[in-house]
């Protein structure tokens, strides 16, 4: 059974950083990702943040839009643990994220997993 279980959201002033963590299970390789959105928003309305092909050791992640320069993915492989540091945390980064994950092991960008998510609420 997969499983994606995230931990990290609490509130956070401008400026200031936070990681947020994914535990995944039942998984062999997968292509991983962070992506958010506002609570409710459809799949498809979600914007991606980072995608990790995990199945290539070192593989350089992928980051989009504001993400880039101030975010960083990484991934425990002995844990399967998926990680995302987030610096410089400024207001409009204030969304529900996302931890997700494809079946296969290269990246799709239309992931077959999804985590609980959480929020992320920067205050100005």
């Amino acid at each position: 059974q997969v499983r994606l279980v995230e931990f990290g959201g609490w509130p956070v002033l401008a400026g200031g950083s936070l990681t947020r963590t994914c535990a995944t299970a039942g998984l062999a390789r997968p292509c991983m990702y962070w992506f958010r959105g506002t609570p409710g928003h459809v799949l498809e309305g979600r914007e991606l943040v980072a995608q990790l092909a995990t199945a290539i050791r070192n593989a350089p992640p992928t980051y989009t839009g504001a993400a880039q320069g101030r975010f960083v993915v990484s991934y425990d492989y002995a844990t399967k643990t998926f990680y995302l540091k987030m610096n410089n945390l400024q207001p409009e980064d204030t969304y529900m994220y996302y931890c997700a994950a494809d079946g296969r092991e290269d990246c799709t960008t239309r992931p077959d997993y999804w985590g609980h998510g959480t929020q992320v609420t920067v205050a100005s």
